[in-house]
């Protein structure tokens, strides 16, 4: 096994996702997000299980987020013209993360709205 590659490739991803962090507003918003939702996770003392849907879901956003900026990213490397393939791709790379974003979102009510309305009836 060559070692210096195998570092070499943690480093270039590591890269990508701090360049993406540095240029992608929806990536930081996802991540923000994603952050919010690991501190209420340890506010209401989530189960494995509802740990392991929600790291999913935080997980699934934010890698359908940076496929969808390497998409968005080639295209623009191929093209800049205003051509209706690259809008296609474009599109359907967006789409992507709005699907899975979506299934974020509804996980997250599954798991939170209960414990939020349980904890509103305990203190009011």
């Amino acid at each position: 096994m060559d070692y210096e590659r195998l570092v070499a490739s943690f480093k270039y991803a590591w890269q990508g996702i701090v360049d993406v962090w540095q240029n992608e507003q929806n990536f930081r918003i996802h991540a923000c997000v994603a952050l919010t939702m690991v501190v209420l996770g340890f506010v209401f003392s989530l189960n494995a299980i509802e740990w392991l849907f929600v790291i999913l879901a935080i997980t699934g956003v934010l890698s359908t987020e940076l496929m969808n900026t390497a998409v968005e990213r080639s295209v623009d490397l191929i093209t800049r013209e205003q051509h209706p393939l690259a809008k296609r791709a474009k599109d359907a790379s967006a789409a992507a993360v709005l699907i899975y974003a979506c299934m974020a979102f509804i996980v997250g009510i599954v798991i939170f709205v209960p414990k939020i309305i349980k904890w509103c009836l305990v203190f009011f």
